[in-house]
């Protein structure tokens, strides 16, 4: 799979004016949360946010072929044939920061800056994206790709969703043989907002910062209002969920929900 993409988008419409930054009109996306801000709190807020993006691909010529939402952060693999991506993204989040700014009480930017990109030119480098962003909650150590709710996993299994799965499926021959090859084990390198987990000395550092103790097991001994609301400030302040299980001796599963 290394055919260059460019027909295809020139298909959708063959009369878009030439892309300043992708020749083929595909896009690797991630927003993120302004300084590691959690954008989704409960279930209903994912949900909120597919119906969002959903509403406003039913205005554009927007397509989607994966997406995963993550905690404090989005990615998605998408194709703007008509060059509409700035205006797309605008809406999604402005609409999205409204409805999360009114829910919880919040004021002032959701997302940080403008959304990030990368171009995706080739065939091949659509598959390494569209592999990369399916299993992004199971190298964050959250899910296996296949039990994570939140991404477009599952539309290619049974087209239950609204991502564009046939393309895919067409150009890699089998529906069987693509979901195998985005379950393969790799060392897939895309456009990435993450920073690394600080070392062991700065995350104790962090704790003894949020928490004000140097150990981090006196979590184990708070309500689960204020447990919570402490694994968050780690986590917002960059401790990796294994790092947080580690230092306080909670489960990963009370920490990833926190």
């Amino acid at each position: 799979h290394g055919q260059n993409l460019i027909g295809y988008s020139r298909v959708i419409n063959m009369a878009r004016k030439p892309r300043k930054k992708s020749e083929s009109g595909f896009y690797h996306v991630i927003i993120r949360g302004i300084g590691k801000q959690i954008l989704f709190e409960e279930d209903a807020d994912y949900r909120r946010f597919i119906a969002t993006l959903k509403r406003y691909l039913d205005e554009h010529a927007v397509r989607i072929y994966a997406y995963c939402l993550m905690e404090n952060h989005v990615h998605l693999l998408l194709c703007d044939p008509e060059d509409e991506i700035n205006v797309f993204m605008k809406k999604v989040e402005g609409s999205y920061a409204f409805y999360y700014n009114h829910k919880y009480e919040r004021v002032g930017t959701l997302f940080q800056e403008r959304y990030k990109s990368e171009t995706v030119e080739d065939e091949a480098y659509f598959f390494v994206a569209l592999r990369y962003i399916i299993q992004t909650p199971e190298k964050a150590n959250i899910a296996p790709a296949s039990r994570y709710k939140w991404s477009s996993y599952e539309d290619y299994v049974d087209d239950s969703g609204f991502t564009d799965t046939q393309y895919a499926i067409n150009l890699f021959g089998r529906r069987d043989e693509l979901l195998k090859y985005v379950s393969q084990e790799n060392d897939d390198i895309c456009l990435e907002l993450r920073e690394p987990a600080p070392g062991e000395s700065r995350a104790k550092q962090i704790i003894q910062a949020q928490l004000g103790t140097d150990s981090g097991t006196v979590l184990q001994k708070m309500g689960k209002k204020e447990r919570d609301e402490a694994l968050r400030k780690l986590k917002q302040n960059g401790l990796s969920v294994r790092q947080i299980e580690r230092l306080t001796g909670i489960s990963r599963g009370v920490v990833q929900k926190a």
